[in-house]
């Protein structure tokens, strides 16, 4: 048994603890639909799964409650699977390891899975209390929001209703968000020819790793380095300098995560190598000096390694990591009348290039789709000019701020009889499912709110524990004070 089972409020913990249990990485969500479905008919709620894969609740008002309008509490089940390269962990078959550190509930060497199980095992709570007093619920458990949203897009008219959606996915306690950006993916491809390595060169993997990275939407604006784009200024030199050919380069492995590691094999002759390698200790001490006080743990090594029969040509070589060196990255700029909110970015997020394939995947965010599409564009335009394939997809609009939403009024009036003091009121960077379900279910009052996270999308994330009463407290509230139709 875990230890933050003892944790309050000890409903919502036990329903997060039992959902660490369950493997849910974005993209294999049968055992977390099978177990969603068989809560929500043990606690005695109508349940079911749409073609989409979302889970829905339904639950009745409690007696003389009937004439409230009808809430939709909304949250995702799945969760980025990221790990510190020496964790052994299978996503799609081990449990979270939890463990508390003062006042935070962290994982051991992964992502924790509070992004958004805190949002799931809330709703779990109050399905399955008989004592809350509400008005008509619903719960709309969506699939795959990490990789693309597809759960909150496959919604389809008709299949739920309400008057106001409480989205459950917000990461900082005592903030409600009205708005988010939009974001749109971009994928550019290139097949080519190897070729032989040369017989008298010397092979090797230089790995870099350690950076913090962090979720796109959220520390984009916080100065991070990026992986793949620290590689790019490397083999930019050692192919300059050092006569170095790429066999391969692995870079990040989530659209909407900061690429942490990468790790390429370079071929060099045996005269280099002495140069390439001092070249790498040099690297890590500019960028710890570049990256002071926000990249603490940067570790950038080369090892010899077991020559490869195949490589990238020259051309294509030099073609890729031009491209990359020069990919639009981080914040293009903040919205001019809230200046400490990021407006446009884009994330540099996957690099795979091996074995005559090349694949960069970039995730680009705004809350102007000006200039969402000035930036995939530039992006486009990029590594275009590299002779690649570019196809943009996923694409979805931003939410657009309601200052005079009765729920936002409703919800600050309540909050500070609560707790004593105003909430902020903000837009957040990162998207949220609000904008796409909103555009199913017209007309709905939008409200996101959630307890406090940090370092969502990597090993670093953690939940603070007092926050998560507050949140819940301050959730149920809201649904006890619901207004009439």
């Amino acid at each position: 048994m875990s230890e933050i089972l003892s944790l309050a409020p000890q409903n919502v913990w036990k329903h997060f603890h039992s959902l660490t249990l369950i493997p849910r990485p974005s993209g294999h969500l049968d055992k977390i639909q099978a177990f969603l479905l068989d809560f929500g008919k043990s606690v005695g709620v109508e349940t079911f799964k749409d073609e989409a894969g979302n889970i829905i609740y339904r639950k009745p008002a409690t007696p003389g409650m009937e004439n409230r309008k009808t809430v939709i509490l909304q949250a995702h089940m799945d969760m980025v699977p990221q790990k510190n390269k020496e964790t052994v962990h299978d996503f799609e078959k081990d449990s979270i390891q939890t463990y508390i550190d003062g006042e935070w509930v962290k994982a051991k060497g992964t992502t924790l899975g509070s992004d958004n199980g805190m949002g799931v095992a809330a709703i779990m709570a109050v399905m399955e209390d008989k004592e809350l007093k509400h008005g008509p619920l619903v719960a709309l458990v969506t699939a795959d929001e990490e990789t693309g949203m597809y759960g909150a897009f496959g919604l389809k008219p008709g299949t739920i209703d309400g008057d106001i959606l409480l989205n459950l996915d917000s990461e900082d306690e005592g903030e409600l968000y009205i708005g988010c950006a939009g974001g749109e993916d971009l994928t550019a491809t290139l097949e080519y020819k190897e070729e032989d390595t040369d017989p008298e060169d010397v092979a090797l993997k230089v790995t870099l790793k350690g950076l913090r990275g962090g979720h796109s939407g959220i520390q984009i604006g916080w100065g991070h380095a990026n992986a793949n784009k620290l590689m790019a200024r490397f083999l930019n030199q050692v192919i300059t300098y050092d006569e170095a050919c790429l066999v391969s380069w692995e870079g990040g492995n989530m659209r909407n995560a900061i690429p942490r590691e990468c790790e390429v094999v370079i071929t060099v002759p045996q005269s280099e190598v002495e140069d390439v390698m001092a070249f790498v200790g040099e690297c890590e001490q500019v960028w710890r000096d570049e990256f002071a006080t926000i990249e603490d743990n940067i570790t950038f090594t080369a090892e010899q390694v077991e020559l490869p029969k195949k490589m990238v040509p020259d051309e294509i070589r030099d073609n890729l990591v031009d491209a990359i060196f020069a990919c639009p990255n981080g914040v293009e700029r903040y919205i001019p009348t809230i200046p400490d909110t990021v407006e446009t970015s884009s994330n540099l997020a996957i690099v795979e290039i091996a074995g005559g394939k090349a694949s960069v995947k970039v995730l680009t965010r705004s809350s102007r789709e000006s200039m969402k599409d000035y930036r995939n564009t530039a992006i486009e335009s990029c590594f275009s000019m590299a002779g690649m394939q570019v196809v943009r997809s996923g694409g979805y609009s931003g939410w657009e701020p309601n200052v005079k939403s009765p729920i936002l009024h409703a919800m600050k009036e309540s909050y500070k009889a609560q707790f004593g003091e105003e909430p902020e009121v903000k837009v957040i960077h990162a998207g949220l499912e609000c904008g796409i379900i909103g555009a199913v279910i017209p007309g709905l009052d939008m409200i996101s709110f959630g307890p406090t996270l940090q370092c969502p999308h990597t090993p670093e994330e953690r939940c603070n524990i007092p926050t998560v009463q507050k949140f819940y407290d301050f959730l149920i509230a809201t649904l006890e004070n619901i207004p009439v139709k």
